[in-house]
């Protein structure tokens, strides 16, 4: 690990054992040949190299594997596979109040943390003061913590954890419980001990404070590595990803519709699409893709055309493609056809076939189903996380210097 890397991961992941009932539990655990669970991929293969003195915002949605990361890295969560390197020491605000003991004061639980975190008692006396100029909770200190307020839980939980000299903080949304003027005093706080060379791993909802705030950011989804780059590229993506999501939650809703429809629908037609779909639900760009289709011929129909429409996450038309474009029509025999588009450009989004069969001049469809199928497209990425291309169409390019 070289001496300049605080934090580095390389292909980690988490799954979790997912039981419908505690008796699914039990029999697994009485009979392990018999699998009643279900496997929860909590962080998939993911690769991350965080730089000492570096402030790394994390984005996500509830549930897309922030916490669970943040939690192998200090070693409350063991992962199921890969590797984490860590160089120095770790310092963590991840749930409030963990660390401490609801039955002890807050003094005791002052000390209790800096045993934890491997000071000694002349160490502990010797931060204590800044810690509770820092706390302000006042003849709090000497209560019972199970008494403190979620404010003042917040406030003791960031003095105890920044005051020990930890070479990486970790703070994961537990500022948010505090007044505005302790969120400002704690920013202040953490941009001086990362002059001082710390390292902090970031985790908020607030797309302010991580644009503001953080050096470089990351995105993770479904535990997977979204995007990596500047805090305000990050950012800027994220929050149009957001803006975004209702319209693909209405496709959503559409696509149940049209199942619902299709369900109910008796009319016979004399061209039925009996299925469609995709050798893949993952392409890399500039791969090929194949899509299949059957279609049951259940009249004397002959000299039709078969086609797709693809649309992507916003329902935005990205590509119409028919046989009829090229002078193919097919005919009774007919019972499966394949579209295979080749190196494909389409930039990185999940896409939605729509298939129809129509007569040889376009003019009515026999039958067709929407959003059918569906696959998503991976982009690479240069080294700050940029895309290799965005918009519509990703085209194949090379810069030539003269």
């Amino acid at each position: 690990m070289e001496k300049d890397i605080a934090v580095e991961i390389k292909d980690l992941t988490k799954e979790y054992k997912m039981f419908a009932g505690r008796k699914d539990r039990l029999i697994e655990t009485i009979f392990p040949v018999f699998k009643r669970h279900e496997v929860f991929t909590a962080v998939n293969k993911l690769n991350l190299t965080v730089k000492k003195g570096e402030i790394l915002g994390i984005l996500g949605e509830n549930g897309a594997g922030k916490s669970t990361l943040l939690k192998m890295i200090t070693g409350v969560v063991s992962p199921t596979s890969g590797e984490i390197k860590v160089n120095g020491k770790i310092s963590s605000l991840l749930e409030l109040g963990a660390a401490f003991n609801a039955e002890l004061t807050g003094e005791e639980n002052i000390y209790q943390h800096g045993e934890v975190m491997g000071l000694t008692k002349e160490e502990i006396e010797q931060k204590k003061p800044e810690i509770i100029k820092f706390a302000y909770i006042g003849d709090h200190l000497y209560q019972t913590v199970k008494t403190y307020s979620s404010g003042m839980f917040a406030r003791l939980a960031f003095a105890c954890a920044i005051n020990v000299n930890p070479d990486v903080l970790i703070v994961d949304e537990v500022l948010s419980v505090g007044d505005m003027a302790f969120q400002e005093k704690s920013i202040t706080k953490m941009k001086e001990i990362r002059e001082k060379g710390t390292t902090i791993i970031y985790v908020s909802h607030s797309l302010p404070s991580v644009k503001h705030f953080c050096s470089r950011a990351i995105w993770i989804s479904s535990g997977k590595l979204v995007l990596d780059g500047s805090a305000e590229f990050v950012t800027e993506e994220y929050k149009k990803y957001m803006i975004d999501k209702p319209r693909e939650r209405q496709i959503n809703e559409k696509i149940e519709t049209i199942k619902k429809e299709k369900k109910n629908n008796k009319a016979e037609k004399s061209i039925e699409i009996k299925s469609a779909k995709c050798n893949k639900e993952e392409y890399e760009l500039f791969e090929d893709i194949e899509i299949s289709i059957e279609i049951e011929n259940k009249k004397q129909i002959d000299n039709y055309g078969i086609g797709i429409i693809i649309s992507n996450s916003k329902g935005d038309l990205i590509s119409a493609i028919n046989s009829v474009r090229t002078d193919k029509l097919f005919n009774k025999e007919v019972n499966k056809v394949q579209f295979l588009i080749k190196n494909n450009c389409f930039t990185e989004d999940k896409y939605y076939v729509t298939v129809s069969v129509c007569d040889e001049k376009v003019m009515f469809s026999y039958d067709k189903v929407d959003y059918v199928t569906n696959f998503k497209i991976n982009v690479p990425k240069n080294s700050f996380g940029v895309n290799y291309a965005d918009g519509y169409y990703a085209c194949d390019y090379e810069i030539l210097e003269k």
